[in-house]
């Protein structure tokens, strides 16, 4: 490249006496800095040349374009030629000094440059000495953030897996409660169908032995209107001397046939306020029911805290960092 054919000496500030950094080209044809030419013009009665002398009328003189690409193409190129971070890339010496101000590293034709001027340094061992104890500190903050958010994490998987059998566990003692009453209806119900088939037997046992008695009514019924009907057939001398014994049998009366009310199976015995009765054992057993199952909560839920029950394992690790003061 270009750049190559020009020495560093060539490419420098007359002011600064470093690389130029956004050069202005003077009507005396010099090129100077930008902004050491202000600082330049700032302690002089008349804007001139800090090399000829010679005045410029132009408070703002044009940069030098040409002169800028090619310090920074000379720049760039002497950086990827020296590839050592420990060399300066301005002045190609060794970083030996660190700018309190700046904060980075400098060499030492950086410390005398007018960029440093006034600025504060120290070796480049020390700098590094003390910053890596801020970073230590810094780190030791970062250490123990990331060891809390950890075993925050941790409390929240352990709690998320609480929460699961907590709503598992409370699910089984829903159903098995349900299991208790859906088995207390069907108790119930067999019990009352059973009354209901009881009552059927005794009511059907009655009512055999009032059909085999109007069975006998029947027959007798049948042989008495068979011998009148002889008798009315008989001889005149024979049908009256068996007249008055004929009509005695006449003369017999059944008793009335009508069924009595309470025989029958009435709905109202076994439907009455059923649901009334019914809801009123649930409440009578369900306070044995629910103090059992509460109390087998409260005893798996007491060993659970204790460390001594089944789910242990979903918490000890918690406990114990609680227990050790990290959380």
């Amino acid at each position: 490249m270009a750049s190559r054919s020009f020495s560093e000496e060539d490419l420098s500030c007359p002011v600064c006496c470093d690389i130029f950094i956004n050069p202005v080209l003077l009507p005396c044809s010099h090129s100077v800095c930008s902004v050491c030419i202000q600082r330049f013009w700032n302690n002089k009665r008349f804007k001139e040349c800090p090399v000829c002398r010679g005045r410029s009328s132009n408070d703002c003189p044009p940069l030098n374009l040409a002169l800028r690409n090619l310090c920074e193409s000379f720049l760039q190129e002497k950086r990827s030629s020296s590839g050592d971070e420990t060399v300066c890339s301005v002045h190609n010496d060794k970083l030996k000094l660190f700018c309190l101000d700046d904060q980075q590293p400098v060499c030492l034709v950086c410390r005398d440059s007018r960029k440093h001027s006034k600025h504060r340094f120290c070796p480049i061992d020390e700098a590094a000495m003390d910053n890596k104890e801020i970073l230590k500190a810094s780190l030791e903050d970062l250490q123990e953030e990331l060891r809390i958010s950890v075993n925050h994490g941790q409390y929240l998987c352990e709690t998320a897996e609480d929460i699961k059998f907590h709503a598992h566990y409370t699910e089984t003692l829903i159903k098995q409660e349900f299991e208790k009453l859906h088995q207390f209806l069907r108790n119930e119900e067999a019990f009352r169908i059973t009354a209901v088939r009881e009552e059927e037997e005794q009511r059907n046992q009655m009512m055999e032995e009032k059909i085999e008695e109007t069975t006998k009514q029947i027959s007798s019924l049948t042989n008495i209107i068979r011998d009148i009907e002889q008798q009315m057939k008989a001889e005149d001398v024979s049908f009256l001397q068996n007249f008055k014994a004929t009509l005695q049998r006449a003369q017999y009366s059944l008793p009335d046939p009508v069924l009595s009310p309470s025989v029958m199976i009435t709905f109202t015995d076994h439907l009455t306020n059923l649901k009334l009765s019914v809801l009123q054992k649930m409440q009578d057993n369900a306070g044995e029911t629910s103090d059992f199952s509460i109390n087998n909560s409260c005893s798996l839920f007491d060993e659970w805290h204790l460390g001594t029950g089944p789910v242990n394992h979903l918490t000890t690790s918690h406990e114990r960092d609680k227990n050790e003061g990290r959380v």
